[in-house]
């Protein structure tokens, strides 16, 4: 069977040179014992997943030492060959408006490298302080923010292949663990205690809507072990926005998994 890529033929000139494929490739993680091929998508478990790739190629140990993943992004990409050669390949989707919801909180109100990259990215005309979700999200209209961080990139922009063996949602996560195990032996390991991604300490609320609410008061929030729910976050207008800028990744999400696990149908 042949693996067809998906940004390959878009572009005439040496595939070394395209840019959506090699950002793509850069993406797309060995498995070396299982020939397998990982797309991986910022904020799509991606931290679990390659902590558990990292133990499953043999260069960490131990759980304890996921941090090796931060220097190591690349490390296991694969070249051409690997990726036409692959015996098994699979990556994982998120609902579009839960994993922009998860960066901002994560991303831009902890204030983090991240952060001052979007504060660059819009011409340091806006002080961090003053980036409400509303704010947020409505620069994503931007295809140059848009594209500006991986934390937030489209998530078709990762994806190597037209087609892959298995797709799977982030919001049904317990089936990408039991499906890795059966078919390429992969012991997925949950990192979210580790890498401090996860909300599971905190109790979510909902009890109002949150869209202008400033970074400060979050933080504040999170230190009485509050955070806002994802869906808390939106207005009538910022879904709109992201059902415009995010078309491509809701139609496919859309087309693999329904609207059940969409915030917004």
């Amino acid at each position: 069977m042949i693996r067809y890529f998906r940004y390959s033929s878009a572009n005439n000139n040496p595939l070394a040179n395209n840019p959506r494929h090699k950002l793509a490739n850069s993406h797309a993680l060995n498995i070396y014992l299982a020939d397998a091929i990982y797309s991986f998508i910022p904020k799509n478990a991606c931290s679990t997943m390659r902590t558990s790739i990292a133990l499953a190629n043999g260069c960490i140990k131990d759980p304890s030492q996921f941090n090796w993943i931060h220097k190591n992004n690349f490390t296991f990409s694969a070249n051409l060959s690997e990726l036409l050669k692959a015996k098994y390949t699979f990556t994982i989707l998120r609902c579009p408006y839960s994993r922009l919801a998860s960066a901002y909180l994560d991303k831009i109100v902890n204030r983090d490298n991240v952060a001052w990259g979007y504060y660059e990215l819009r011409g340091r005309k806006v002080d961090l302080e003053d980036v409400s979700f509303s704010s947020f999200v409505k620069s994503m209209a931007e295809p140059r923010i848009r594209a500006g961080n991986p934390h937030w990139r489209p998530q078709v922009d990762f994806l190597v292949y037209e087609n892959y063996d298995d797709i799977f949602a982030m919001e049904n996560f317990s089936q990408v663990a039991s499906t890795l195990k059966n078919k390429i032996n992969l012991e997925v390991v949950d990192a979210r205690k580790l890498t401090n991604h996860g909300v599971d300490s905190l109790t979510l609320i909902g009890d109002k809507n949150y869209s202008d609410t400033k970074p400060l008061e979050f933080l504040k929030m999170k230190a009485k072990g509050k955070y806002p729910t994802a869906k808390a976050l939106y207005s009538p207008e910022l879904v709109k926005v992201v059902n415009s800028a995010f078309k491509a990744d809701l139609d496919l999400y859309k087309r693999m998994f329904g609207t059940d696990n969409l915030l917004f149908k």
